[in-house]
């Protein structure tokens, strides 16, 4: 078993890695499948992390003087780090409704979704994030994006080496992780994830019905434009996950 570790504020929350790659002999871009599936944590987050830094520089980042991130850092202040990994926050000045992490650690907030949400409920949603973190479904994602994109042509003859990225390797990882298309069972995996967190958090999972139900209404809306409410707005087992979180509720004598 694996833990998330938070300071006193957070106790620790149990969760286990999981997943498989379905690999093939040889693919696109010249990335063969045992190169992609062996690929370190600590490749994947340098690639990650020269992605985020171009990133951040060109978003509109809040500083720290500002009341979302103010905000932001007073709901994260426990959570320092998952599984080893340091956690770093920022927010982005948007009012698209949004919310990512990065294998490296990286979670980045826009202020739409602070203005939609409580603070319980955007606790649930960052659970659920750094959940696909923890979990490595974030990791799958980057092999994925090794097996099948061809701007990471001749990534793999850098061996163990951590690559400068090019700019075309840097947007595919971009898309990579904007455009995640997590499975069914990942999604549920994360949920499940978010909830310890939460109870860990002493807060009721509730506020993920609470999350979810308001990302589904966005549906229809300006705001449904953003990843994150197409994710929940047009998931069609949206409906599925909230019956689930009130069964495990109800089972644990959870209020």
């Amino acid at each position: 078993m694996k833990k998330i570790f938070l300071s006193i504020l957070l106790p620790a929350v149990l969760l286990s890695a999981c997943g498989t790659l379905n690999t093939q002999y040889l693919v696109q871009g010249g990335v063969t499948a045992l190169q992609a599936a062996t690929i370190t944590d600590a490749q994947v987050q340098s690639y990650v992390r020269q992605y985020i830094t171009e990133l951040d520089a060109k978003s509109p980042v809040l500083p720290a003087s500002d009341a979302y991130t103010k905000r932001l850092l007073r709901l994260t202040a426990g959570l320092k780090e998952v599984d080893g990994l340091p956690l770093n926050f920022k927010v982005y000045k948007t009012s698209d409704v949004n919310a990512f992490a990065c294998a490296d650690g990286s979670v980045r907030v826009y202020s739409g979704l602070l203005d939609l949400m409580t603070d319980a409920e955007v606790l649930g949603v960052i659970g659920h994030e750094i959940g696909h973190v923890a979990l490595k479904h974030s990791k799958k994602e980057m092999q994925a994006a090794l097996l099948t994109n061809a701007a990471f042509s001749g990534l793999a003859a850098t061996g163990n080496t951590m690559a400068v990225l090019t700019q075309s390797q840097l947007g595919a990882i971009g898309e990579s992780i904007i455009n995640a298309q997590y499975s069914k069972k990942q999604e549920t995996q994360a949920d499940d994830f978010a909830y310890d967190f939460l109870r860990g958090a002493q807060i009721s999972p509730s506020v993920l019905i609470d999350a979810f139900t308001k990302l589904e209404k966005l549906d229809g809306s300006a705001a449904s434009s953003s990843a994150l409410a197409k994710l929940f707005s047009s998931h069609p087992d949206t409906a599925a996950r909230i019956s689930r979180i009130r069964s495990r509720m109800n089972a644990e004598g959870v209020k």
